[in-house]
């Protein structure tokens, strides 16, 4: 079974991904790792790489074509990106599609934990990374990335701990 998770920066996506992937002995693909590596390689952050995407159309291009591909060879794999379930549906590709939520606050806490960040620079980044990729999104492929009617599950994280999300997900799933 293909599955896809979606959702913002922080609220529990690649957990999520990498535990599934573990309990179903099942490959994940994490597409943000390759949004970072790009960013690294290009000696930019994500907001800078997110502005320079804005005018640049074949960065996003590049990374969803490779998604897609990706969907396409294998029938059991994960797929982690902001818009997976988009690009499967779009595609005509089966997949059960899971969008996972938290409020600002819990998300910004996450993402300046896990990036060594204070809380104002955590949430500076966060604010504008959103921003710029619903730009992109809605520029690129007239996508609004609020329109969550194309998910089979809808979680919100906030006050659920790692292994809740999993067994929430594993529940819908019928694993």
């Amino acid at each position: 079974m293909r599955i896809t998770i979606s959702g913002p920066p922080g609220s529990g996506k690649t957990t999520a991904c990498s535990k599934l992937s573990e309990k179903l002995g099942v490959e994940a693909v994490v597409f943000g790792k390759i949004f970072r590596e790009l960013a690294a390689e290009k000696h930019l952050t994500l907001v800078e790489l997110g502005a320079l995407a804005e005018k640049d159309p074949s960065i996003d291009k590049m990374i969803d074509s490779r998604l897609v591909e990706t969907a396409r060879a294998n029938e059991n794999i994960i797929l982690e990106s902001r818009l997976s379930a988009y690009m499967l549906h779009r595609n005509g590709i089966p997949a059960f599609k899971i969008y996972l939520d938290a409020s600002p606050e819990v998300r910004v806490a996450r993402i300046g934990i896990r990036e060594g960040d204070t809380l104002e620079h955590a949430m500076s980044e966060t604010v504008d990374r959103q921003k710029s990729e619903a730009k992109r999104y809605k520029m690129y492929y007239d996508i609004d990335i609020e329109d969550l009617s194309i998910y089979d599950l809808v979680i919100n994280t906030d006050d659920l701990d790692p292994d809740q999300v999993l067994e929430t997900i594993l529940e819908a799933v019928g694993a």
